[in-house]
């Protein structure tokens, strides 16, 4: 288990350029099982989650080269699918959540597919009904072997169908996406989900030969076509790292550069920062955070205390919230921040209280921030990382903290941050992997 030791209370100065989109990653990665033509990938993240699911299509067969700088070229042209059978399969799709959406274009492309129960985050149940109510809606059944562990779903063919989902799941409309697209005849998917990372993903199958109308919006047309072909694709800036430097900065007390952020693809993130008085200046495609000895969060227009609370797409991203947390500890005012999508992403605040910090935790999806105000800094401590973005809350408070944190189970941060030690050390942090 790796560790990290953060000497904080340093204000941080210099420019970040965010990783490719991890969420997006997962998806992509996937949709090369879908032809036996050549799929060129850029801008990948150097993350566990991604080089994992990366290593995976390799052992199933995809030839998969790295041409540096990030790109890698897949060619799944000789599929072992013999290999889903066994416990090395099972061992490593278990260890990685986003192997599920390996099953619709195994499903579009052979007929059959098999995954184990996928791991991941642990804040809760994440249930996958709605990626099997659409691969049965297309005419696959769906089976699941408790003894083992693992679903798997079979089609002798696949027939375009309506949908309407019960949610609005991202992995889900991804996973149903890369299936219809090769399903005969038209499938309609309403309440898909239509977050930037779904349009990209979209985009991507287009350039393959897919027919799909409705981009950007939940409902989906998707026309089937027999055969996809090879493609070239170059993934977005992932947002959920753009927003966690922004938190960073104003935590610290920095001034920092973020660069080539997509900002027309950060939706409403920006300004949920700003309800919490934090500033930001836009500079073409950067986004410029100034140095704040003080911030203060917004009421709404009764009076009422701040809520920041997760939505599907365009509303925030669950993925943030965590951040959010943490950077209204030092804020002037109250917020209640409410995770309505997972109820066990707020308990790692018991740490945060540990450090000095004023939060009620109201139940498992709200908790309420007292800001501080910077009276006093918060307090260094021991830790450990419970999930990928309250890991990097975590580390977030500890730069923030005077004198030294430790951090355990740094894998976590790992599976989402790509080398960010190294890149927040070149601007002035100190922190140390052990």
């Amino acid at each position: 288990m790796g560790t990290f030791i953060v000497e904080g209370g340093k204000s941080l100065s210099g420019t970040l350029t965010p990783q490719g989109a991890k969420n997006e990653a997962l998806q992509v990665i996937c949709a090369c099982l879908l032809t036996a033509g050549e799929v060129t990938l850029h801008n990948l993240p150097d993350i566990l989650d991604v080089n994992n699911l990366i290593s995976l299509l390799a052992s199933m067969g995809v030839d998969v080269q790295d041409h540096h700088d990030r790109s890698f070229r897949f060619c799944a042209s000789n599929i072992n699918l013999d290999y889903l059978k066994t416990d090395e399969f099972s061992e490593k799709g278990a260890s990685l959540r986003g192997s599920i959406m390996i099953l619709g274009p195994l499903l579009a492309r052979f007929g059959k597919g098999l995954v184990p129960a996928p791991g991941g985050d642990k804040i809760g149940r994440r249930r996958l009904d709605t990626h099997f109510f659409g691969f049965e809606k297309l005419g696959a059944k769906f089976t699941h072997d408790s003894i083992r562990q693992c679903y798997t779903v079979e089609a002798p063919s696949l027939k375009g169908n309506y949908m309407l989902l019960d949610e609005a799941s991202v992995t889900g409309t991804a996973n149903i996406l890369m299936c219809a697209v090769m399903a005969e005849g038209t499938t309609t998917i309403y309440n898909a989900a239509c977050e930037p990372y779904i349009q990209q993903l979209c985009k991507m199958l287009l350039s393959m030969g897919a027919r799909i109308e409705g981009i950007g919006s939940n409902l989906l047309i998707v026309n089937g076509v027999d055969s996809l072909s090879g493609c070239e694709h170059t993934l977005l800036p992932d947002m959920i790292e753009v927003g966690s430097f922004i938190g960073m900065a104003a935590l610290t007390s920095s001034e920092l550069t973020l660069k080539d952020v997509s900002v027309e693809n950060l939706g409403i993130i920006p300004e949920q920062f700003v309800r919490l008085g934090i500033k930001i200046l836009q500079d073409g495609d950067d986004l410029i955070i100034p140095r704040q000895d003080h911030y203060e969060i917004e009421t709404f227009m009764d009076g009422s205390i701040m809520t920041i609370a997760d939505a599907p797409w365009p509303g925030l991203t669950p993925d943030l919230l965590s951040v959010f947390l943490v950077v209204a500890t030092q804020a002037k005012g109250s917020v209640l921040i409410h995770q309505k999508m997972f109820e066990s992403r707020l308990f790692f605040v018991d740490k945060l209280i540990d450090m000095g910090a004023q939060i009620i935790l109201c139940d498992p999806h709200r908790a309420t921030i007292i800001g501080i105000d910077r009276q006093y800094s918060l307090r260094p401590t021991t830790m450990s990382s419970p999930d990928i973005r309250a890991g990097v809350a975590l580390l977030i408070a500890a730069l923030s903290a005077e004198g030294t944190s430790t951090i355990h189970n740094i894998e976590q941060i790992d599976r989402g941050y790509q080398n960010i030690e190294q890149r927040l050390n070149k601007i002035g942090a100190s922190i140390t992997r052990t």
